[in-house]
């Protein structure tokens, strides 16, 4: 069934509704649904094993995300579909994140998150950590004969290299997805959206994370570290 039609199906609508596509899914379809003279929004998609997303994880991270006041509520739940409270606001891109103002908003989300999110988690949930996710895309790369075949012992090696170099840790809950788009600004408040990869992770990633995805200039990458720590 289209991403549409799982939208437009759910037993959850009092009415008739007509879901308009909303663009910027990487791992799944959006869509605005309106029903009763109410708002909302509906992500549609499957799991993803090979890039590690699993729904039941993103359900337990979005409702415990929603318990922090940190997301949306999710009100609904169905295999391979999600409905959230609509928020009317401003989806940020990279140039929206990187002033320090900004940092300044998104830095306590982020403690939030890594703190008071995981109180709030219900049932399993998943860990995130990057090495094993570049490993496992070293295996998925051989099992299909890609052509960078001769590159990936070395890449893997670079990798182990990295993982050692990173020594203990701390665990935390993390976002680990942190696009300029999973932030909504509201006019009054940042708010952090998308739970796809969520799980436990070293704070470290959510930081470099935002940094990277965002194009944070060095001073500030080294203002988020002292002011995190």
């Amino acid at each position: 069934m289209a991403a549409i039609d799982v939208a437009r199906s759910l037993p959850c609508w009092k009415g008739k509704v007509e879901p308009t596509p909303v663009t910027g899914g990487i791992t799944n379809a959006n869509f605005l649904v309106e029903d009763a003279s109410k708002r909302y929004f509906v992500r549609v998609g499957e799991d993803i094993p090979i890039h590690g997303v699993l729904r039941f994880n993103e359900c337990a991270a979005s409702r415990a995300a929603a318990a922090c006041d940190l997301s949306p509520e999710l009100l609904y739940e169905a295999p391979g579909a999600l409905v959230f409270r609509y928020i009317e606001s401003k989806t940020l891109g990279a140039e929206d994140v990187r002033p320090r103002a900004m940092l300044e908003r998104i830095l306590p989300l982020l403690r939030t998150c890594h703190r008071e999110l995981p109180k709030h988690v219900r049932g399993p949930v998943l860990i995130f950590w990057v090495f094993h996710v570049v490993q496992d895309y070293g295996h998925t790369l051989k099992a299909g004969n890609s052509r960078h075949l001769a590159d990936i012992p070395s890449l893997l090696r670079m990798a182990q290299e990295l993982e050692l170099a990173v020594g203990p840790v701390d665990i935390v809950f993390g976002h680990n997805d942190l696009l300029p788009t999973n932030f909504l600004d509201d006019g009054k408040k940042i708010w952090l959206i998308d739970w796809d990869y969520a799980g436990f992770n070293s704070p470290l990633f959510d930081l470099s994370n935002l940094a990277s995805n965002n194009e944070v200039s060095e001073a500030d990458e080294r203002w988020l570290l002292e002011q995190y720590f």
